[in-house]
């Protein structure tokens, strides 16, 4: 079993394509997780790359590797986009196609040994299929899939450090890159990109007699994004991501710990 805090010295950081495959087999022998990142490759607005998502779900996946020893594989950069599809580059992937191929990818490391994963994701439009997935591989005894998505992970912080967060594009998302990827950012363009879209987004948005009436980005926003991307800063970017990798962590020596009967599903009654 593996806790970050004692690592066996044998084992460092792991990212599954940079290693050799000799050197991968002590970590198939004595170990049982792994972290695989997915996001989408779509439009962020015009101030954000179109890999955000797959950007921040790899920053995640890839320093909880580095600061556990947790394996960490190649990152899914296309998802489940087609809310998006107005919008100059945004790709996607069909659902059904989605969840065959995570689906495989996840057995493929089972057939390694790997029987519990954390699907570390960065899209919201892929939530309910790694969901559907996780249950599948649960249901037929294969393996424990868990999604974790960073921002559910520390509501509390976002909502003390952004007046409008905004669920797509907005400032949470605009710090993450921000920090993690700050070259990508237009930071001159954060003003038009509040002032283009839609800055206040909650439950009652796009919704007539309680029915949601939209189904594309474009619906409710013009240039694609929602909340006040100027609150945003890679200070800011830098304190989230530390909080949410905590969560992560936290997240994955827990799941290690579990004995695998225990993450099964219950018998009938």
């Amino acid at each position: 079993m593996n806790a970050y805090l004692v690592l066996p010295s044998s084992l460092g950081p792991m990212y599954l394509a940079d290693e050799a495959w000799p050197d991968l087999a002590d970590y198939f022998e004595s170990e049982s997780l792994a972290l695989v990142p997915l996001g989408s490759t779509e439009q962020h607005g015009p101030h954000l790359p179109e890999g955000t998502d797959h950007i921040i779900a790899e920053g995640f996946a890839r320093e909880a590797a580095a600061r556990s020893g947790y394996l960490c594989t190649p990152t899914v950069n296309v998802g489940v986009s087609p809310h998006h599809r107005q919008f100059h580059g945004t790709m996607w992937v069909d659902p059904p196609a989605f969840r065959a191929y995570v689906e495989s990818l996840a057995r493929n490391l089972t057939y390694h040994g790997i029987d519990r994963i954390v699907f570390v994701n960065a899209h919201g439009g892929n939530v309910e299929h790694l969901r559907e997935v996780g249950r599948r591989l649960r249901d037929d005894g294969t393996a424990y899939a868990v999604e974790w998505m960073w921002d559910e992970s520390i509501p509390d912080l976002i909502e003390e450090v952004f007046e409008q967060p905004g669920p797509h594009g907005g400032p949470k998302e605009t710090a993450l890159v921000q920090h993690l990827a700050g070259d990508l950012v237009h930071d001159d363009r954060l003003a038009a990109a509040r002032d283009g879209g839609l800055v206040e987004f909650d439950r009652e948005s796009g919704r007539v007699h309680g029915a949601r009436t939209f189904y594309d980005a474009i619906d409710n926003t013009d240039n694609g994004v929602l909340g006040d991307q100027t609150d945003a800063t890679p200070e800011i970017g830098a304190d989230l991501f530390e909080a949410a990798c905590d969560h992560l962590l936290a997240l994955c020596d827990w799941l290690d710990e579990q004995a695998f009967e225990d993450l099964m599903p219950a018998d009938h009654v």
